[in-house]
């Protein structure tokens, strides 16, 4: 039997799940799991990244402690954040993607690059913590002053890892700066904004083999074995895990929701634009998709009001209030108090708690509406069946909710999808399928 380690990183919690093929099925066993989120530090949003390659070097051990011989192993994790290097020193903080310091330089981007510009040549949709905006904000505060590489995060641990650095296309599209059609940065972009064009290398695809373990990081975790790039940003990953019959659209369901089809090349044209859907790369395909607000809200409801995600559940199907907001407001992005923002952009109508959680599941089910009414427009085809994966797909409630506005035939699938598709991909380069 031959095993492999995929390690699923994202803003909430961290997984590492060991798979194997079994009578032409794939298993899995997690075998370590970790908290994570972001932390203030002097007013800003950060990600403790040493404390995540700790976690990450302590699930490897947890691994190869049961399971003596893995084949190799992969990380992906959410995109657009990064680790930028000097040399082999890391430049730290690690600043996260919902941190304030880009909203001073989107304008000034966009003076030496319309956005319609930097759309018709990407077809990343606008997110004010797109990595192009970030990378300017450190330019504009001197971080990239000696700057000689910068690494997406998965990009980063795997180099932590084995020492070779490497750009992985799926997630090097989230940073804007990627052309879309020729499927490596685009150095025009790069050029316009006066970046520098060393960091910006040649991109590799998901499959390709990076080397064994350093010698002392084998030693540190217990086992030595291969290290290989799966398509590194998570959303790629869990679309490659989601077992569907049809390319239907999917909705990936985590602190992001992520809603999209497959298209064999991208649809880069104005109303994608003025919709705001992204046309990420996928293993072989793109990914036209719109990036909504996900289980991130629930989330920050469930931490302030101090209750299970069950729990929440049992009370907002108490409630019969479910009246409509826009989730996807900034002031959701990164709240100090979001049930005072919810009641905010409710007027106050909301009464109790299992008022305002119902709100909040009616809500995200109505923007998933609007996003497929949105996707089937530009596409110009419609379909019968959304097939949901991801953290949210374990809530029956928002199912439900889900059929209800989108009138579609929710396919539920309450499966780890990026570490499977992680797995996926580890496995076909193995077989040499990649």
């Amino acid at each position: 039997m031959k095993y492999y380690l995929a390690i699923d990183i994202g803003a909430s919690s961290g997984r590492h799940i060991v798979g194997w093929r079994e009578d032409g099925e794939l298993h899995t066993n997690e075998v370590y799991r970790f908290a994570n989120g972001m932390q203030k530090q002097g007013g800003r949003l950060l990600w403790n990244v040493e404390r995540i390659f700790n976690e990450v070097k302590a699930g490897v051990r947890a691994a190869f402690a049961k399971y003596h011989a893995i084949e190799s192993l992969a990380i992906d994790t959410w995109g657009v954040d990064y680790v930028l290097l000097r040399g082999d020193e890391s430049v730290l903080p690690m600043f996260a993607y919902r941190d304030s310091r880009t909203e001073s330089v989107v304008s000034s981007v966009h003076k030496r690059i319309a956005f319609e510009e930097l759309y018709e040549r990407t077809g990343i949709q606008y997110q004010p913590f797109n990595t192009v905006y970030q990378l300017y904000a450190d330019k504009m505060a001197g971080r990239l002053a000696g700057a000689t590489d910068f690494l997406m995060l998965p990009e980063y641990l795997l180099w932590r890892l084995c020492g070779v650095k490497v750009h992985e296309y799926t997630n090097a599209t989230t940073t804007s700066l990627v052309n879309a059609y020729t499927k490596q940065y685009d150095h025009e972009i790069i050029s316009r904004l006066d970046l520098p064009q060393e960091l910006f290398r040649e991109l590799a695809m998901p499959g390709t083999g990076l080397g064994n373990l350093s010698p002392n990081i084998a030693a540190e975790v217990g086992g030595q074995t291969r290290v290989v790039l799966c398509a590194t940003h998570d959303t790629a990953s869990a679309v490659e895990g989601i077992p569907m019959k049809e390319d239907a659209p999917f909705l990936s369901s985590g602190t992001w929701s992520l809603l999209g089809v497959k298209l064999p090349s991208p649809l880069i044209d104005a109303k994608s634009r003025v919709a705001n859907f992204t046309n990420e790369g996928g293993d072989g395909y793109i990914r036209y998709l719109k990036n909504i607000m996900g289980l991130w809200i629930v989330q920050c409801l469930q931490k302030q009001m101090d209750l299970s995600f069950e729990e929440m559940v049992v009370r907002a199907r108490t409630s019969g209030f479910s009246e409509i907001f826009d989730v996807n407001d900034s002031r959701f992005i990164a709240p100090s108090d979001i049930r005072e923002d919810i009641l905010a952009v409710l007027g106050n109508r909301a009464v109790t708690d299992a008022d305002v959680i119902n709100s909040v599941y009616h809500s995200l089910a109505f923007s998933y509406s609007q996003a497929i009414h949105e996707l089937e427009e530009n596409v110009g085809r419609q379909w019968d069946t959304l097939y949901v994966a991801g953290g949210g797909a374990k809530n029956k409630y928002m199912d439900e909710l889900t059929a209800k506005y989108t009138s579609k035939k929710v396919i539920s699938l309450p499966i780890e999808a990026t570490a499977r598709g992680n797995l996926k991909i580890q496995m076909d380069a193995d077989d040499g399928i990649i």
